[in-house]
């Protein structure tokens, strides 16, 4: 929830691949006061059933940038071996991922709320500023 004097953050991933939500992938969100200011960790969440991350902390007062990290190789790597586990023959030696980790910056100005979705796929990425 954002005040007056601070922004607020919240975010969700739609596996394009399959339509669907992507479950249980880590994301932490990082803040700085500045262009020149260290990143400061503010912790993490992951995503739910429906893609999304309810519970992303709060941010400082006089944050101007802010950075989400999708840790997504797990997620593919999961999705892979179950795809194995139901179709054994049709097994590919290849990387689940092509991007194992997606690192989203963005500034921001007190009082707004930013909701950033990702949309992903094994071999690509895009996100944009949601409502």
């Amino acid at each position: 929830m954002s005040t007056s004097t601070t922004a607020s953050v919240s975010t969700h991933i739609l596996d394009t691949s399959i339509g669907r939500p992507a479950e249980a992938v880590a994301v932490h969100l990082s803040a700085r006061s500045g262009r020149e200011a260290d990143w400061q960790a503010l912790g993490g969440s992951a995503t739910d059933a429906d893609g999304r991350c309810k519970d992303l902390p709060a941010l400082p007062e006089g944050t101007t940038h802010v950075r989400l990290d999708f840790a997504v190789e797990p997620y593919f790597e999961k999705k892979q071996a179950d795809a194995q586990q139901d179709a054994p023959a049709t097994r590919d030696s290849g990387r689940a991922v092509f991007f194992p980790e997606v690192a989203i910056t963005f500034a921001v100005v007190p009082g707004e709320h930013y909701h950033v979705p990702l949309l992903l796929n094994p071999f690509g990425y895009s996100v944009y500023r949601g409502s």
